[in-house]
């Protein structure tokens, strides 16, 4: 992780969870992380926290709606006047709303498909032409992609969400093929994990407490930093591997 010490990363989705594990990594190995997401209280929290436990980089806290096009493009703007532009930019942000294809609301389908792939998309173009203007050609792209994304489960709750994330594993390999039409060195990466223990359940079915807690004691589910480690495995893999995809799933998991 040397070459990537003092570069800038933007992590998505980084108050909690998956995307506040990785961001706590990267300003480990001592990238400055600009974390984003709607609330920032809990990412100022974890900066002051990374700064007190004397990790090399730093974590700065973005108040973005990714669903908003003109925040995002704000965002990417503000980076470039303060840091220079982005290096590495991990996806993290996605969500699931509990709306069945027979009879879900168009709101929850609208919510999943801006946030899980229209963000996504826009995230990446930016930071792609931020590497282009720099002349950047070793920068990385990370999708935090979904074990939803690679096969449909029989839980019509999680259908839309699964197609979202069907989605996210095409834009990942066709990014990849335009990378290379470009004639750059830059990289792509889907991680798409099983179940992890975040606030994720929690969210999607906050209207039935007691099935979120059944995902989270069935089995020992992944932990966020799994899946930040996987984060750092692939950014430390020489710059001539592209790791197209890594699929993680717990031991127990079935499907």
């Amino acid at each position: 992780m040397d070459r990537w010490r003092g570069r800038v990363a933007l992590v998505t989705g980084a108050s909690v969870g998956i995307g506040a594990a990785i961001a706590k990594e990267l300003v480990r190995s001592g990238l400055k992380v600009v974390g984003c997401a709607r609330e920032v209280d809990k990412i100022q929290k974890l900066s002051t926290e990374c700064q007190h436990q004397g990790h090399s980089g730093v974590l700065i806290p973005f108040k973005c709606d990714l669903s908003n096009e003109e925040e995002i493009l704000a965002m990417f703007a503000a980076i470039k006047a303060e840091y220079g532009g982005v290096d590495v930019c991990i996806n993290n942000a996605g969500l699931a709303h509990s709306e069945p294809l027979l009879n879900g609301k168009t709101s929850g389908w609208k919510n999943m498909f801006d946030v899980n792939v229209l963000a996504l998309c826009v995230c990446t173009r930016e930071a792609y032409q931020s590497m282009k203007e720099r002349k950047v050609d070793d920068g990385h792209i990370i999708h935090i992609n979904s074990m939803s994304g690679h096969r449909v489960v029989p839980v019509a709750d999680t259908h839309f969400y699964s197609a979202t994330k069907y989605a996210v594993t095409a834009l990942t390999e066709g990014l990849r093929q335009e990378l290379r039409e470009a004639n750059t060195l830059i990289r792509v990466t889907g991680i798409s994990p099983g179940l992890v223990e975040t606030e994720f359940s929690l969210r999607q079915y906050s209207h039935n407490p007691d099935k979120a807690a059944a995902l989270s004691t069935q089995f020992k589910n992944l932990q966020a930093i799994d899946v930040a480690n996987a984060v750092i495995y692939v950014l430390s893999s020489p710059p001539h591997v592209q790791i197209g995809d890594i699929q993680m799933r717990p031991v127990e998991q079935v499907s």
